[in-house]
């Protein structure tokens, strides 16, 4: 019988997975900031399994700090997507590569 750390843990993976995915395959830098989102969301979710598996609060207390740190960085990649859209006008990835100061 499978426990219900071994799901999550599976669960986690699996995410993870879909979100390396995502960050290698698609072509969007929306897709892309999703996708590393979803990876981060995966590692949150196996630090609540190791919490709820050893039934301490750390793998809980460690995922309030990496929220915090989540939300500053989304904060963060929004605002240079936005940048992004209205210097080039694209969110393609081949489109927003910077070749020198100045460019545009």
């Amino acid at each position: 019988m499978i426990h219900r750390y071994e799901l999550l843990l599976a669960l986690a993976v699996a995410l993870f997975a879909l979100g390396l995915l995502g960050v290698v395959i698609r072509r969007n830098l929306l897709v892309v900031v999703m996708s590393l989102e979803l990876m981060l969301n995966a590692v949150i979710l196996s630090f609540v399994a190791a919490a709820a598996h050893t039934q301490t609060l750390h793998g809980v207390a460690m995922t309030f700090f990496i929220y915090v740190a989540a939300t500053c960085e989304i904060a963060l990649a929004m605002a240079l997507l936005v940048l992004l859209v209205h210097r080039r006008g694209t969110l393609d990835v081949e489109d927003a590569r910077v070749t020198g100061p100045g460019d545009r």
